[in-house]
């Protein structure tokens, strides 16, 4: 493997309310090989290095806006020089004086979310993004590698198509991918597009031209699948629909889909089942704390008010939804919470519920011991090192926000080990 020079890097920032309105990112500068990238606010990217991706880095300065993500950064990284400065503060001199060939990004995805306003490029919070796509082609050097990170709803984006225009623009080879954590056998949903380039006249190996590859590249060629290219460059997914539904008794079902105890309905059943029954996939008990945990509990109001919208997982299931900042603030899509109780069965105790006074329900549902996933495990399920730790001061709230807007180390780890061989 071809040793890289010093790099520097660029990440997404978290902080206040306010300050996410700004466009927040961190850059972080290599030292024996140069690599320019954005994290997601603890700044994951980083760890994504060595040894995990076996691409050897050294950082030499990393800048920020968020003073939480800052001093999180050097709990983590005491040694690097760290700034708080925006990306748009720094001009087309000072980065040709960095000197970088690596570009590690994860711009703000607020401006690409599914459940978002989609602002895409009015947003302002693209602005740093939309930054560095116009300082690119003007550089002395181009890098001569990207790996791009983003929430799914990016690769249908305005921005997205810039994106790949400047890419090709200036002579790279790329290849888009929707990946989750899932796929190397982590127990986490975290469905997130990335793009890899690299600066060369000859494609990648495992190139698909127009295609989002939905599995790491493992050999010299890989179907695509699930996407097609459609009209003005865009892509556009080809939904599946489940051929059968079960209801309770496994029996098949027509129309629409029968509702069972919560919110569920018998496709998603039958899918979190077949998530349980791979066997290539973890169980979650290996990456749970041992220690006393009962501050995670839920409180008995949010019990009563959420019970029908709880996504349940225990110890030996192989999957979670995706944890984002409003864990542990918000219920309903922000994550898993887990079952402790585990001989207690959770059918018995849903189909109880109906007709029972609120006291009686919250005993009930206390009888499960659901409680939250800690920090500690949410940063393992994300591929954080044992040794990655908060300091004191920061509160668990935005520990949570933190870890919600970071990425998987593991998956990175990959996609730069396959962009840099």
């Amino acid at each position: 493997m071809e040793e890289l020079r010093e790099g520097l890097r660029y990440l997404e920032g978290i902080g206040t309310p306010q300050e996410d309105q700004q466009s927040q990112l961190t850059w972080t500068l290599g030292g024996s090989q140069r690599l320019n990238h954005q994290p997601k606010n603890i700044h994951g990217l980083d760890l994504s290095l060595p040894p995990k991706s076996r691409v050897p880095a050294h950082v030499v300065a990393a800048i920020d806006v968020s003073t939480v993500a800052n001093e999180v950064y050097k709990h983590n990284f005491p040694h690097t020089h760290l700034l708080a400065k925006t990306i748009e503060g720094i001009s087309l001199e000072e980065f040709d004086k960095l000197s970088f060939n690596m570009i590690l990004m994860s711009p703000p995805c607020q401006p690409f979310t599914r459940i978002g306003l989609q602002g895409d490029m009015s947003d302002r919070r693209t602005n740093s993004f939309l930054y560095i796509l116009d300082i690119l082609p003007r550089l002395q050097k181009l890098p001569k590698y990207i790996l791009l990170e983003n929430v799914k709803g990016f690769e249908v984006s305005s921005t997205r198509g810039l994106l790949i225009q400047t890419m090709e623009a200036c002579g790279f080879q790329y290849q888009e991918f929707l990946l989750s954590p899932s796929s190397l056998g982590i127990p986490n949903s975290r469905l997130r597009y990335f793009l890899i380039a690299k600066l060369q006249s000859e494609p990648l190996c495992f190139q698909a031209p127009g295609q989002i590859l939905m599995e790491f590249p493992n050999s010299g060629t890989v179907q695509p699948q699930e996407y097609a290219v459609v009209e003005e460059g865009k892509l556009r997914v080809r939904t599946r629909e489940p051929d059968v539904c079960l209801d309770s008794s496994s029996t098949q079902c027509s129309g629409q889909d029968s509702i069972l105890f919560k919110h569920e309905t018998a496709a998603d059943i039958d899918r979190k089942r077949q998530q349980d029954s791979d066997l290539s996939v973890q169980m979650l008990k290996g990456f749970l704390e041992d220690g006393d945990t009962a501050q995670y509990l839920l409180p008995a109001k949010s019990l009563l008010r959420y019970a029908l919208l709880l996504d349940i997982v225990k110890p030996t299931s192989r999957r979670s939804m995706c944890f984002t900042k409003g864990y542990g603030s918000y219920i309903e899509g922000t994550g898993s919470v887990l079952q402790t109780a585990e001989d207690v069965q959770i059918e018995n105790i849903y189909k109880s519920l109906p007709d029972l006074p609120p006291e009686e329900k919250i005993a009930k549902l206390s009888m499960l011991k659901l409680r939250y996933f800690t920090p500690k495990e949410i940063a393992n399920l994300l591929g954080f090192p044992p040794e990655f730790g908060f300091p004191e001061k920061t509160t668990v709230k935005q520990r949570y926000r933190l870890l919600g807007n970071s990425l998987n180390v593991h998956v990175v780890s990959k996609l730069l080990t396959v962009l840099c061989e």
